[in-house]
């Protein structure tokens, strides 16, 4: 069985790095737990950090929270379903949120349960994902206010993940001015103005931020180290909290040009020979117990950088070992580093084991 490994010190470590760089800028920040998609194996190292507030964007993630630890603030991060209503009340204590209609279901929800369920108003600034549209801003935080067992505890947004808009100076400048502009409205004071997400790091770093974004939810940054303006890595942070293991359950020198009759494979893709006009006649191939089932390919990387992904099965990896030093042999495992995507993929697989070191 091909097996992901979580590295506790080096996770360890960029979550300092992270801490520090916020609680020396007064800003509160939550980590993002989604990737993990539940493993309470892994949920529990994040706990161990002493992580005070986790965000998830399913419920069922933090009810395992909460059952782990009953103390942690929860957070729902995006627009609940009418379905998950009563789960979500119970379940997070914050909730974000751009619909009168889901926020008048969550405070009948609260009275019922005899809770004060917290919820921040989601923005639109420019991505198109979720949010309310500026203009209509400030009725719409009327008309919540006037809602039992509701707490509004801020506004947010949410950048990039949908368009690619990139947050800038000018755009948490915009967001701080969403404050100001209600609390002169309602003569109220706004607790918390969530900034966003890891990509707002170098932001954060060249203290470009304004003093009114006060929180950050963070998880790409945590477990990859990674600036999301660059793509690099982060100075003094690690981008292999994660990394990947698959054995070797074949070895064989094979042709590069399939015979027969040909169509489309299980992928739905053809071959074609501009896939192999650089190559040889034959190559030595190696499969590894691992398929799309489990991850896909453009989010894995060899740690072995002469060995190149051929393609891939349901079940199955082939990789081209022709021009690696190493004299790999069945039962090898091969190491890959790891994209955003990739872990995704492979933490959601129920086939895939997850180890700690």
């Amino acid at each position: 069985m091909a097996f992901i490994k979580l590295y506790r010190k080096k996770l360890e470590e960029n979550y300092a790095f992270l801490d520090n760089t916020f609680k020396s800028r007064n800003i509160e920040w939550g980590v993002v737990s989604k990737l993990l998609c539940g493993n309470k194996i892994y949920l529990k190292e994040i706990i161990a950090l002493g992580v005070r507030e986790i965000h998830d964007s399913r419920v069922s993630n933090l009810r395992k929270i909460k059952a782990l630890d009953p103390e942690i603030q929860t957070v729902y991060i995006k627009p609940p379903a009418k379905r998950s209503i009563e789960s979500i009340v119970r379940y997070a204590d914050i909730s974000f949120n751009t619909e009168i209609y889901t926020i008048q279901l969550l405070s009948d929800e609260a009275v019922r349960q005899n809770k004060i369920h917290k919820i921040i108003i989601m923005i639109e600034m420019g991505d198109l994902r979720e949010g309310v549209m500026g203009e209509e801003l400030i009725a719409f935080y009327g008309t919540i206010l006037k809602m039992p067992s509701i707490e509004i505890s801020g506004i947010g947004t949410n950048l990039n993940c949908l368009s690619g808009v990139m947050p800038t100076q000018d755009k948490l400048i915009q967001l701080s001015l969403y404050k100001q502009l209600i609390e002169a409205k309602f003569n109220i004071s706004i607790p918390f103005v969530s900034g966003g997400t890891s990509v707002a790091i170098p932001l954060i770093l060249k203290n470009a931020n304004p003093m009114a974004v006060n929180h950050f939810r963070i998880g790409e940054a945590l477990f990859f180290g990674k600036d999301l303006f660059t793509g690099d890595t982060i100075e003094g942070m690690h981008n292999d909290v994660f990394k990947l293991f698959a054995e070797i359950i074949e070895i064989t020198e094979k042709p590069n040009t399939p015979t027969g009759e040909l169509g489309e494979n299980v992928a739905g893709n053809s071959f074609s020979m501009n896939d192999v006009e650089d190559l040889g006649i034959t190559s030595l191939r190696a499969i590894l117990d691992i398929g799309l089932l489990d991850m896909q390919p453009q989010y894995i990387e060899s740690d072995d950088a002469d060995i190149t992904i051929v393609d891939a099965s349901s079940d199955m990896l082939v990789i081209d070992i022709s021009n690696s030093k190493k004299n790999y042999k069945i039962g090898d495992l091969v190491a890959f580093k790891i994209r955003y995507m990739g872990a995704l993929y492979l933490l959601n697989s129920d086939y895939i084991e997850k180890t700690i070191e």
